[in-house]
């Protein structure tokens, strides 16, 4: 069936974005995030875009959906009351952790307390040995002496994580059967299908985060699908994950803990493909919304991928300070720099700013709902980058009033002008985000310069070009509609799904009959999931092994060709991976291949390369605005444009503000942009 219309939805921690797409145009729309209940914004927001598009909710044919509500229940604690059951003996895997310090020569350093308490982390008689087979039976009479300790604690849910059971998940499953038989309708998780790999430590760590936001995802899904069928859209709900493809509810609301970063994976997918049209090869995705922000690295037009993702980390960039989870999941940093952050004066007397955020209630100052703390939105009001009368389409009126008395409050403790002080804090967050982005660079062996940065979401276009110059980024890319790039995202994002299997196997002991029953078990695994949401078609099928010389203690991930694999063709893609990494290979040292991933998806959107449009002119400016340069701290006039107005080809000289209703672009003095043949903004520095 030729679909009619496809509505994106992205809650964020501030702002709920819509994306409406019909076979003719594109609408979109951002309201602020009802926290309380995050489906009431997206049912209001629905109707009211469908509305204004003259479109009737049986005519939506899917919605897609991305959130932040998992990450932020585990940041924030607000999970389900979760009981962990393990083998005896092992009870203190989650407090154990690494058994090292992620900040060795802090005296104070303080480790996050699990997500577990103790006396609810359970044992239970049961051993697997490391092959799979049983040392000691389950204890299920003892297992049944659990139910009372779950029932009179109040238990919502529970995780099972057995030594070894990524090997065989017997002991597992029927702990499951047998607590599910005595505590009917309590979530159960296990570790064999959430996380079926090696290291003990990750895979109770991603078992516990999973079953401690599953109850709350789940009743917030049943809420989401209640309130579209009441509008009377009853079409599918597919779900934006983390690795950048997107699932049914049903596999959603089995595994939330796949969702952690479903919102910003949407938005490196629309940047991925604006890096395809217009050639570059080596980008930067960043993402700048009210709470946070997001920067991906991406090579070769892919971005950076990862199968281990830390949340909430108690230090800012410190491995090990946060929850680990082994997910399929799009390598990001992502820090509390938003609109809505938080600046304040510390004990030193500096500015700081984050990682708190005002959020949507109260928000900041100038939104009038209670807020009183200086943000970044009300230093950007200050220096004149926001036209407070058509924030966010005129939906939300600013008062530009209290974002001056809100930044003057903190620029007298440090006897600064208003306009000073507002300064500060946009240099402090630009400085924040660009010490992230060359950490997160170093840390996977790379460099920011050189690169394009595509900067999108309702803030990053008013601190791009700034953040382009700490980091020396000459070019930044504002794709169409960029204050709601990541819905946009979802919107070309495939139906996917990857699933992993631990095997420990020297390559010259590798039979290749086991290797090729253990695809196909994942391949079925995966299409089973797939088909639930791509019934027809073919499907694209990409195939990993994490592999080391044998004594290391840690793998790279080594892409597979298609076809049969032998030991020989097994070794030479790891020689060229490792070579690659490292400059070298290690001659006369065994390899061995510990786990295996399998990702399958529909094939990805088709993107055409964009072409170059003829010169026009952009026509007389709207008016000019005083704004203050953050780089030389100056006042300027700068001539405002409407984004709508200017025509493919159209070319702009700083100082200048390019408006539009989900966000503002500054282009400071010395940087040109033009408009591209499918509208985005290219911003190139001349004095380079």
């Amino acid at each position: 069936m030729t679909q009619r219309a496809r509505l994106a939805v992205d809650i964020g921690g501030t702002f709920t974005d819509l994306v409406l797409a019909l076979p003719d145009r594109t609408l979109s729309t951002k309201l602020l995030t009802t926290p309380h209940a995050p489906e009431e914004a997206v049912v209001e927001g629905t109707g009211a875009i469908l509305r204004d598009a003259g479109v009737e909710p049986q005519q939506l044919d899917l919605v897609i959906h991305g959130t932040t509500l998992a990450t932020n229940a585990l940041i924030e604690r607000k999970g389900a009351r979760t009981a962990l059951i393990t083998t005896r003996g092992f009870r203190d895997s989650l407090e154990i952790a690494y058994e090292h310090r992620f900040e060795q020569y802090d005296l104070y350093m303080t480790r996050p307390m699990p997500l577990v308490e103790r006396d609810l982390r359970l044992e239970v008689s049961e051993r697997l040995a490391a092959d799979g087979s049983v040392l000691r039976t389950l204890d299920l009479a003892g297992l049944d002496a659990l139910v009372r300790v779950l029932q009179e604690r109040k238990v919502e849910a529970v995780a099972i994580s057995f030594l070894h059971s990524y090997v065989n998940a017997a002991h597992e499953e029927a702990a499951r059967t047998r607590l599910s038989r005595a505590l009917p309708g309590l979530p159960i998780t296990i570790s064999s299908e959430v996380c079926r790999e090696i290291r003990e430590y990750e895979r109770t760590s991603t078992t516990v985060a999973n079953a401690y936001v599953l109850p709350l995802m789940d009743r917030y899904l049943a809420r989401m699908q209640d309130g579209l069928r009441a509008l009377g859209a009853d079409c599918p709900l597919l779900l934006m994950m983390s690795s950048g493809g997107i699932c049914t509810v049903e596999t959603a609301r089995r595994f939330p803990v796949r969702l952690v970063e479903s919102g910003p994976a949407g938005g490196v997918i629309l940047a991925r493909n604006v890096a395809l049209r217009g050639g570059w090869d080596r980008a930067i995705s960043f993402d700048m919304g009210g709470t946070t922000a997001k920067l991906t690295l991406i090579d070769d037009f892919t971005p950076q991928q990862s199968r281990h993702f830390e949340v909430a980390r108690a230090y800012r960039f410190a491995k090990g300070s946060g929850f680990p989870v082994r997910i399929p999941v799009i390598d990001m940093v992502e820090i509390g720099a938003g609109g809505g952050s938080v600046a304040r004066v510390d004990e030193l007397k500096r500015i700081q700013v984050g990682p708190d955020s005002a959020g949507s209630d109260p928000g900041p100052a100038c939104y009038a709902r209670g807020g009183s703390a200086p943000t970044v939105t009300d230093a950007d009001v200050v220096l004149g980058r926001i036209d407070a009368g058509h924030f966010a389409g005129g939906k939300i009126r600013l008062e530009p009033a209290r974002a001056h008395d809100a930044v003057a409050s903190l620029g007298e403790s440090l006897a600064m002008q208003p306009e000073e002080a507002a300064r500060g804090i946009a240099e402090i967050v630009d400085e924040t985000m660009a010490s992230a982005a060359r950490v997160h660079a170093v840390e996977n062996g790379k460099d920011t310069g050189e690169r394009t940065l595509i900067a999108f979401g309702g803030a990053a276009p008013l601190h791009a070009v700034r953040l382009a110059q700490k980091l020396g980024i000459r070019r930044v890319v504002i794709p169409r509609d960029a204050g709601v790039g990541s819905a946009h995202g979802f919107l070309a994002a495939p139906v996917a799904y990857e699933v992993a299997r631990t095997m420990l196997v020297r390559l010259d002991a590798l039979a290749e009959d086991t290797l090729d029953a253990l695809f196909a078990e994942m391949r079925a695994e995966a299409e089973a999931v797939v088909r639930l949401g791509a019934r027809d078609g073919a499907l694209e099928e990409a195939r990993t092994a994490f592999m080391r010389y044998r004594g290391q203690g840690h793998e790279v991930a080594v892409p597979l060709p298609a076809g049969a694999l032998d030991p020989a063709a097994l070794r030479a893609a790891f020689d060229a991976t490792y070579a690659r990494l490292f400059g070298r290979t290690i001659p006369r040292l065994e390899v061995e291949a510990v786990s295996w991933t399998l990702a399958l998806s529909q094939p990805r959107m088709r993107v055409a390369p964009a072409t170059t449009p003829p010169p026009a002119a952009s026509g007389p400016p709207l008016r000019h605005a005083r704004i203050i340069d953050t780089a030389a701290g100056d006042p300027v006039q700068a001539a405002v444009f409407q984004r709508a107005l200017l025509p493919p080809g159209a070319g702009v000289r700083g100082p200048a503000l390019i408006v539009e209703d989900g966000t503002s672009t500054i282009l400071p003095a010395g940087f040109a942009a033009r408009v591209a043949s499918d509208g985005e903004i290219i911003i190139e520095d001349e004095t380079a």
